[in-house]
């Protein structure tokens, strides 16, 4: 059990070693919903960790609340697959396990749905000889996602080159989609907007048909990635992804940008440490990977936090031929603010917290710019994008309801960023405060 103690790397302070442990208990502590969500990620440990046993002693409010967290963090049929591994089933009330059994049915007949619709589209993309890969999602298999129908995907992604994107796009469109929204190179779709959507239907097929087309517009002196795809046997075709090194660097990355936001899945931690898991002992991987990444230290601080904090999850699990140039070359306050804040920012409920704010503004300092102006960050000058569009034929009660729906959500959004920057303003007085006793 010593691996997990939150004493993990600890070796930018040598001097303050015990003033450190101090402020990271202190400020790392986590209240009973925060303590049984992280029981149900410590499940996932080999071997099984005694924390599991908070999950025996669980009152049917407290059930209710984890249920919407593993929803929200996409981990409830990962949590189900594995209690029925470990054959510890018994522990689930009866209610708890007859509503996991039906979203696992329900979330199956989704997948396969979704299975065949890639399929289709990747047919038609290969018709017209589009330069395309399949992002995330159906790449991950099996190394990071052994049963794809356990996984809580929400929308099919493509990369596509520049010049395939209009094909791209006709071809979206011609099966349902329509162009919802654009950012930067990212083109987002959507289907059937008047389906089930929300919580109710996470599960259900056709929630919220989406896809997005991510634009690869390449650099001068930098390869393609597309250059470097692999084919891969999928349900009757050849579907491209990307090269492993890619992929890998890609699920790290994408790690990093969902710990960097105001709701991380920790759906996400799992995945990326099954598949560090799964090449642990591959040096020649991992050698390729550090020359792939040579020159570019945001890269490697950016691997280096969300390996660290899965570590201060869930203890050690990369080799050293990987952390000895991610993890073990953080700047200090990367490393501190991952022991005095990454539990609670992956343990967080939805909608989360704004506690990623220091972490960026510490990285700031060190070089790697931050998304986007910290005022925005706390107080965004826009309103919510819409939850809800118009349908065709929509009646006056439906346009009624549908604007109801969408000022709450105003609302909603509106007091998260109120109280979350409060906390963010009493936070960062006392990170200053840690931070300056620690380069004493």
């Amino acid at each position: 059990m010593a691996q997990l103690q939150t004493s993990v790397n600890r070796r930018y302070i040598p001097n303050n070693a015990m003033l450190s442990r101090h402020l990271t208990s202190k400020r790392d502590s986590l209240n009973r919903a925060q303590q049984l969500r992280e029981a149900v990620l410590l499940v996932f440990c080999d071997p099984l960790p005694v924390e599991y046993k908070r999950l025996l002693d669980i009152s049917r409010k407290e059930w209710q609340t984890l249920l919407f967290w593993l929803d929200t963090s996409g981990l409830a049929l990962y949590f189900f697959d594995r209690l029925s591994e470990l054959d510890l089933l018994e522990i689930l009330p009866s209610h708890v396990l007859a509503r996991l059994e039906e979203n696992l049915a329900d979330n199956s007949e989704r997948i396969d749905a979704m299975i065949a619709e890639s399929v289709a589209i990747q047919r038609r993309f290969q018709e017209v000889r589009l330069s395309y890969a399949v992002l995330k999602g159906f790449s991950l298999a099996p190394i990071s996602v052994p049963k794809l129908q356990l996984r809580s995907q929400l929308d099919l992604d493509f990369l596509v080159a520049e010049e395939s994107a209009p094909g791209a796009r006709r071809i979206l469109e011609d099966t349902g989609y329509r162009l919802h929204a654009v950012s930067g190179g990212t083109w987002e779709f959507k289907a059937d907007e008047d389906r089930t959507s929300g919580l109710k239907g996470l599960y259900k097929v056709g929630m919220s048909r989406s896809a997005e087309l991510h634009l690869e517009t390449v650099q001068e002196g930098r390869a393609s990635l597309l250059s470097r795809s692999q084919k891969i046997p999928f349900h009757g075709v050849c579907m491209p992804v990307l090269s492993p090194v890619d992929l890998f660097l890609g699920q790290g990355l994408h790690l990093y940008k969902h710990l960097c936001s105001e709701f991380s899945r920790a759906a996400h931690v799992i995945e990326f440490r099954r598949h560090v898991i799964a090449r642990r002992h591959d040096d020649a991987f991992w050698n390729r990977l550090k020359q792939q990444v040579a020159g570019e230290p945001g890269t490697c601080v950016r691997l280096g936090i969300a390996i660290h904090l899965i570590s201060h999850l869930m203890g050690r699990f990369a080799p050293e031929v990987l952390t000895s140039w991610t993890v073990d070359r953080l700047p200090a306050g990367a490393s501190l603010w991952v022991e005095m804040y990454g539990r609670r920012t992956v343990l967080a409920s939805f909608p989360g917290s704004k506690l990623y704010l220091l972490l960026e503004k510490e990285l700031e300092s060190a070089g790697t710019p931050a998304k986007r102006p910290l005022r925005h960050a706390l107080l965004p000058r826009r309103l919510p994008p819409a939850i809800a569009h118009p349908i065709a034929g929509e009646t006056l009660l439906a346009r009624i309801k549908r604007h109801l729906r969408q000022l709450r959500y105003i609302f909603f959004r509106l007091r998260f960023h109120l109280f979350e920057g409060i906390r963010y303003f009493c936070e960062s007085i006392l990170w200053r405060r840690y931070r300056n006793r620690l380069s004493l």
